[in-house]
């Protein structure tokens, strides 16, 4: 089963896509993560979008900082507008570690580098039905990433 969500996030921003059970049953896996512009085609736009494990204490207008070796990431897309009438062309760019099994509520930041344009974003996650060894990982490694420094 596929379950989708969207948004519209300003720069700086964090949505949070609710995905924790009582039980922790049911695991998730990114199957597809897209963005637009919210004005596409008005003002040159660069920005990034990362999905988190666990909610981010602060979330910079400036500067984006993407880290692979953060084990807390799930996933970035990079992209680039340029609104000039030579280019006009939007460059999205995502990354996401397909692999990665959670069943707690995932975390989406944005960060625009030239404006502050807000921007659109779609996911698709697939859901999983855990049996109990792997609801236990799942767990631990969330806990884990709550109680990491």
């Amino acid at each position: 089963m596929i379950k989708t969500f969207r948004g519209l996030i300003a720069d700086g921003g964090q949505d949070t896509i609710p995905l924790k059970t009582n039980d922790g049953s049911v695991g998730y896996r990114i199957k597809l993560f897209q963005a637009m512009a919210h004005l596409p085609g008005t003002q040159d736009t660069e920005g990034t979008l990362q999905i988190w494990k666990v909610k981010q204490t602060t979330v910079s207008t400036t500067t984006a900082t993407v880290d692979f070796s953060d084990q807390t990431l799930l996933g970035a897309l990079y992209y680039v507008e340029d609104k000039s009438a030579t280019y006009n062309v939007a460059n999205p760019l995502a990354v996401i570690f397909d692999r990665e099994i959670f069943n707690q509520d995932i975390y989406i930041t944005f960060v625009e580098t030239t404006s502050t344009q807000k921007m659109n974003y779609y996911l698709e996650l697939e859901q999983i039905k855990l049996d109990l060894n792997e609801n236990t990982v799942a767990t631990l490694k969330d806990i884990r990433n709550i109680t990491a420094p």
